[in-house]
C-alpha cells in the first residue's frame, strides 16, 4: 500500500511538473501572439496558462513556486493594466522595509552567537583569512567574464548617444581607499542600524561576539542565552515575513513592466542578452568547477538557494533575500558560526553579480563613447571599479553609483551611463540572483574547508 501511494505521489509530481512547463511555454507563447498577433488572444492565451500554474502551485505548494506564478502575473498585469500595475508598488516597498526591520538583530544575534559559542577565535581568524582570498578571487573572475563578454559582443558601439551635449549630474565625489575602509566602522552602532548599513552592523557584532567569548563561563552564559533566543526568535519572524514574498515579487515587476513598458528592453536588449550570457557562463566555468571541486552536494545546493535566489531576482536587492538565504545555508550544513561570519561580509566583498555587471557596464559606456581602449586601459578601469565598489553593499543601483562616482577618474562619459538605466532593472534582476548563489556558495565552500560542512551526515 506505502509503495503504490509513493509510485502515485511520484507520478502526480511528475505530471505537475510537466504542467508547469507547459504552462510557461504557453505564457510565452501567448507573448509571442499579443506582440505579433492579437493582442486580446495573447491575452486569453496566457491567462490560462497563469490559471495552470496557479493550479500546481495550490497542489503542491512552496515558496518557489508561488513567488514564480506572482512574477508572471505581475508581468502581465503590467502588460494589460499598467496604470493599476504602478500602484502596486508599495507590497514591494513594504516588503523591503520588513527586510530591513529583520536585518540589523538577526545579523547582531547570529554573529555574536556563533563566535561566542563557537569559542575558538583562532578558526574565526582563519576563515576570515580564507574568506577573503576567496571573495577577491571569484569577483576578479567575474570582473574578467565580464570584460570578456563585453568585448566579443561589442553591444556598445554604434549606440546612438543624446547630442544635447553632457547630462548634468550631481556632484560625485572620488572615492579613495583610507574613506572607504572607514566607512566599514561604525561611529555609532545606533546609526548603523538606522541606516542600514549591513557591513557596519557585522563588524560590531564581530567585536560584541569576541568581547563576550573571552569573558569567563559563569558570565557569558546568561547573554548567549538571551541572543541565542533572539537569534531563533528573528528566523521564525522571516519565515513570517517570507509570506508577503511572492506578492511582493509580482508587484515590483508589475510596476517595472507597467511604469516603463517591455519596448524599454528592444534598444538595449544586446546588451541584456551579453549580460545573462555572461552570468550563464560565469555559472558554467566558475561555480561549478568550484562546486564539484569542494563536493558540494549540486542538487542540494541548488534546492537551498533556489527560493532566496528568486526572491533576490524578483526584488532586485540582495537584502530581500540575506535572511532567508542565511536560513537556509544553515539548513544545508554550514554551521551557524560560518554563515553568520562569511555571508555579511560576502554581501561586501563577494558580490560577484555585480562584478559581471560593473565590468560590463563600464566596458559598454566606453564602447558607445566611441573609446578605443588597450589591454593595460581596461586592466586600469577594472581595478579602480573593484576598489571603488567595495562596501556598497544595499545601495539601490550600487553598480550605476560607483560608476558615476569615478566617471570623470576613468575618462567615461557619463551619457552612455545614464543610456543603461533603459535596462538597468532587468540586469539588476541577473546581477543579484548571481550574488545571492556566489554568497551562499562561498558559505558552503568555506565550511567544507574547515571540515564542519555537515549536509552528508544530515543525509544519513
Amino acid at each position: 500500500m506505502l509503495q503504490f501511494i509513493g509510485r502515485r505521489t511520484r507520478g502526480e509530481k511528475g505530471l505537475l511538473q510537466i504542467l508547469a512547463v507547459t504552462a510557461t511555454l504557453l505564457w510565452l507563447g501567448g507573448a509571442a501572439i499579443g506582440a505579433y498577433g492579437s493582442p486580446s488572444a495573447g491575452v486569453l492565451v496566457r491567462s490560462f496558462a497563469i490559471l495552470i500554474l496557479f493550479l500546481v502551485a495550490a497542489r503542491r505548494p512552496s515558496l518557489l513556486r508561488w513567488t514564480f506564478l506572482c512574477m508572471l502575473a505581475g508581468v502581465e498585469l503590467g502588460i494589460d493594466a499598467p496604470h493599476l500595475a504602478t500602484h502596486g508598488r508599495f507590497l514591494g516597498d513594504l516588503f523591503l522595509r520588513l527586510i530591513r526591520m529583520i536585518i540589523a538583530p538577526l545579523l547582531f544575534a547570529t554573529i555574536t552567537t556563533g563566535i561566542a559559542s563557537h569559542g575558538q577565535l583562532r578558526s574565526i581568524g582563519r576563515v576570515a583569512l580564507k574568506a577573503l582570498i576567496y571573495f577577491e578571487l571569484v569577483t576578479t573572475l567575474g570582473l574578467i567574464a565580464g570584460a570578456v563578454a563585453m568585448n566579443l559582443s561589442g553591444a556598445g558601439w554604434g549606440v546612438a548617444l543624446p547630442n544635447n551635449g553632457e547630462p548634468i549630474l550631481p556632484q560625485q565625489s572620488a572615492l579613495d581607499w583610507q574613506q572607504t575602509v572607514l566607512n566599514f566602522f561604525p561611529e555609532n552602532i545606533a546609526q548603523a542600524v538606522a541606516q542600514n548599513q549591513i557591513l557596519q552592523v557585522a563588524v560590531f557584532s564581530i567585536f560584541f561576539g569576541t568581547g563576550l567569548a573571552l569573558l569567563a563561563e559563569g558570565k557569558r552564559a546568561p547573554i548567549l542565552a538571551i541572543l541565542q533566543s533572539l537569534a531563533d526568535t528573528m528566523f521564525q519572524v522571516t519565515r513570517i515575513v517570507m509570506y508577503l514574498a511572492p506578492a511582493a515579487a509580482g508587484a515590483a515587476l508589475a510596476y517595472t513592466v507597467g511604469s516603463q513598458g517591455l519596448a524599454m528592453l528592444l534598444p538595449l536588449g544586446r546588451l541584456v542578452f551579453t549580460c545573462y550570457a555572461a552570468l550563464a557562463a560565469f555559472c558554467v566555468l566558475v561555480l561549478l568547477p568550484i562546486l564539484l571541486f569542494f563536493r558540494i552536494p549540486l542538487r542540494g545546493f541548488v534546492s537551498a538557494v533556489s527560493e532566496p535566489a528568486a526572491i533576490g531576482f524578483a526584488t532586485t536587492t540582495s537584502e530581500a533575500a540575506l535572511p532567508l538565504a542565511m536560513e537556509r545555508m544553515e539548513v544545508f550544513g554550514v554551521p551557524r558560526w560560518i554563515v553568520a561570519f562569511v555571508m555579511p561580509a560576502a554581501y561586501s566583498f563577494n558580490m560577484t553579480g555585480s562584478s559581471i555587471y560593473l565590468a560590463m557596464a563600464s566596458i559598454f559606456a566606453a564602447q558607445a563613447s566611441g573609446l578605443h581602449l588597450s589591454f593595460a586601459q581596461e586592466v586600469a578601469m577594472l581595478f579602480t571599479l573593484a576598489l571603488a565598489s567595495k562596501g556598497v553593499a544595499g545601495v539601490p543601483r550600487a553598480v550605476l553609483v560607483v560608476l558615476m562616482a569615478t566617471a570623470s577618474v576613468i575618462h567615461i562619459s557619463a551619457a552612455p551611463i545614464l543610456l543603461i538605466l533603459g535596462v538597468d532593472a532587468l540586469m539588476d534582476m541577473g546581477r543579484t540572483l548571481m550574488n545571492v548563489v556566489g554568497n551562499c556558495l562561498a558559505c558552503a565552500v568555506l565550511a567544507r574547508s574547515e571540515g564542519e560542512f555537515a549536509y552528508q551526515e544530515k543525509q544519513r
